[in-house]
């Protein structure tokens, strides 16, 4: 492994980039976990290489009169276990790219990549709404479902760097198809994918009740989203409110798994879908409660929105870099 450059002093800011499918988030944080400043570019999904000139672009300019320590990367994808290479990336043109040592090369700064449901985590379990517990579920949706453990204050990554890849649990055997290859994963069910595959069906169908979203996503429902689904039910639609609360339902059959399997102090929910949290929450909750293994015999674990928003990815990122890359210069594990 090449050794990173050193820090040469405790008290430099860090910089987190956040790299999604569709825009690069990076900012300035602090000891703290405050935010100093923040910038962002569209990501360039043409090449692997444009999307690391838009990283360089972004750090060089936030650290424009300031002094940067270390960078951390959180990538929307399968990273290895020692968080230097983007093995896989969806929705990026990664392919077993070794991004650590690019950008180290590029930028003379200590790198640390991970997941970026890694990075929110570790945000949310040290300066987030989960502040404070030693054992933090972390599960965050959007497009899918991703999620990271944070076990006595460090991210658990597994064997391979890949744990937490809690959507791809089965929830139904046989059922809906699922991009990774199988039927029945848990992110089918509870999910902005799932919330808008649902309410396309009804409106194609013609369903009466469907009214309101058909006027929103026209009758093919092609421009029907989840924000509009969400749109809807703020504004009192019965059926958007029944379909936001049906994925909060899944959402707590599959929580109610994981507690059983790991017992955390605090489950956090965050990613995209978690801004219409206050519609589907309270559905959440009630299914837990009802499925969680020696539920009347035990304290219901809290399950809670995440605080940081869009910040978490790089937050987090930013605070791993400065935890993984101490004063002396030898990556943590």
């Amino acid at each position: 492994m090449r050794p990173p450059p050193s820090v040469d002093d405790s008290e430099a800011l860090t910089v987190g980039v956040d790299i999604g499918g569709t825009k690069v988030l990076a900012g300035v944080v602090d000891a703290a976990g405050r935010v100093l400043d923040r910038d962002r570019r569209v990501t360039p999904g043409d090449s692997a290489a444009s999307v690391e000139a838009a990283i360089v672009d972004l750090v060089r300019s936030l650290g424009t009169d300031r002094h940067i320590g270390a960078v951390g990367v959180g990538a929307a994808g399968f990273v290895d276990e020692h968080r230097s290479r983007v093995v896989f990336a969806p929705h990026l043109a990664w392919r077993d790219e070794p991004l650590r040592d690019a950008l180290q090369d590029r930028l003379g700064l200590p790198v640390v990549v991970d997941n970026d449901a890694n990075t929110a985590a570790l945000a949310e379990a040290q300066v987030g709404t989960a502040a404070g517990h030693r054992f933090v579920l972390c599960v965050t949706l959007g497009t899918g479902i991703g999620g990271a453990l944070v076990l006595d204050h460090a991210i658990f990554r597994g064997a391979n760097g890949m744990a937490g890849e809690f959507g791809h649990m089965q929830v139904v055997p046989d059922g809906a198809r699922c991009p990774c290859g199988n039927r029945g994963c848990w992110e089918q069910y509870a999910s902005g994918t799932a919330l808008v595959r649902e309410a396309r069906e009804l409106v194609l169908d013609g369903s009466p009740s469907a009214a309101r979203l058909r006027e929103l996503g026209g009758a093919d429902a092609v421009s029907l989203t989840g924000p509009l689904v969400t749109q809807a039910a703020r504004a009192g639609d019965p059926l958007s409110r029944e379909l936001l609360g049906e994925m909060g339902r899944w959402l707590g059959i599959g929580l109610a798994n994981l507690a059983a399997a790991f017992d955390p102090h605090c489950i956090v929910v965050g990613g995209g879908v978690s801004e219409a949290a206050d519609l589907f929450l309270g559905s959440t909750r009630e299914v837990f409660a009802r499925h969680l293994v020696g539920h009347g015999h035990r304290v219901p674990t809290p399950i809670v929105p995440a605080a940081l928003g869009a910040d978490a990815g790089f937050v987090g990122a930013a605070l791993m870099a400065r935890a993984a890359v101490p004063a002396h210069g030898d990556v943590g594990v």
